[in-house]
């Protein structure tokens, strides 16, 4: 049997947790979910899974020296780590479980943007996995870069405008996106990279971080760490707000020696929050399976 060990248990891993269900109802796997407050759960459904905070984890574990700080002793007694809690959680818990030599699905992609978790998330003995997330046809642009085919990389990411509000905004900034009119079009609130992106709008940054992943190409003597920083100033972020548009929509256009290439992708909600896209839960869980198979 295969434990697996969920980081966070909100929309994304309680999604993961249903698609889960053939190999849970099978008894080929196992599946605990670490929480932050484990009150706040109850009464809630868990698909299967054993939710519990980091007390509990400790109980699991076997290991009464386990405290609130991250370490690879953690995850004692798991095969396979998945993170579905959000890019500070993976920043802050993501290399440890690299540090313990256990394979880590990481889907907050976006924690991949700051050198600092950067380094800890790729340093190993574990391997890390990066998940598409709400995007699909990299498994192509990773092909071309790695054949050095690719001169230009974009994507264009459009919402629903009240959802693209930030606090760092004027109230005239505000007000321009609540009263955005769907006969308005689209109106591009940010172009720029992923490294820039993810100070003004965190929320929107994991797919493009994705794709800087993806297309980071290969160069012999240099670390991936080091391809994918470049990488993330080469990528070019527009992100356009668009009023009554229910559903996420990604563009992704590609070009070099290697072809022209277009992807248009629009996401259905997640059924656990209309806020989340369903194609990441996906996502995670297909990775997960590839890296149990091996």
């Amino acid at each position: 049997m295969t434990s697996v060990l969920l980081l966070g248990f909100g929309a994304i891993g309680r999604h993961v947790a249903q698609l889960l269900s053939p190999e849970l109802a099978a008894g080929t796997l196992s599946l605990t979910a670490l929480v932050s407050d484990r009150a706040k759960h109850d009464g809630r459904p868990n698909h299967g899974a054993e939710v519990v905070d980091l007390p509990g984890l400790a109980r699991l574990a076997g290991r009464a020296d386990i405290d609130t700080s991250p370490s690879p002793r953690m995850f004692d007694g798991f095969d396979v780590i998945v993170e579905c809690a959000g890019v500070p959680a993976a920043a802050q818990l993501g290399p440890s479980a690299i540090a313990s030599g256990r394979p880590l699905v990481l889907t907050s992609v976006g924690a991949l943007a700051a050198p600092e978790a950067r380094a800890g998330l790729l340093a190993g003995p574990g391997r890390l996995h990066v998940t598409n997330g709400a995007i699909g046809g990299l498994d192509v642009l990773e092909a071309a870069a790695q054949a050095d085919g690719l001169d230009t990389v974009e994507i264009t990411t459009s919402k629903e405008a009240s959802g693209l509000i930030r606090p760092w905004m004027s109230e005239t900034e505000a007000a321009r996106l609540r009263d955005l009119r769907p006969e308005d079009g689209p109106l591009t609130v940010f172009t720029g990279n992923p490294a820039e992106a993810i100070e003004k709008f965190p929320a929107n940054v994991n797919i493009a971080v994705a794709l800087a992943w993806a297309t980071r190409g290969l160069s012999a003597g240099t670390s991936d760490a080091d391809m994918l920083g470049a990488s993330l100033e080469r990528v070019q972020v527009v992100i356009q707000a668009v009023a009554g548009q229910n559903q996420s929509a990604h563009r992704i256009r590609a070009a070099g020696s290697a072809g022209g290439f277009t992807f248009d992708i629009r996401s259905t909600p997640s059924p656990e929050n209309p806020a989340t896209s369903g194609l990441t839960a996906l996502s995670v869980t297909r990775t997960l399976r590839s890296v149990i198979a091996g």
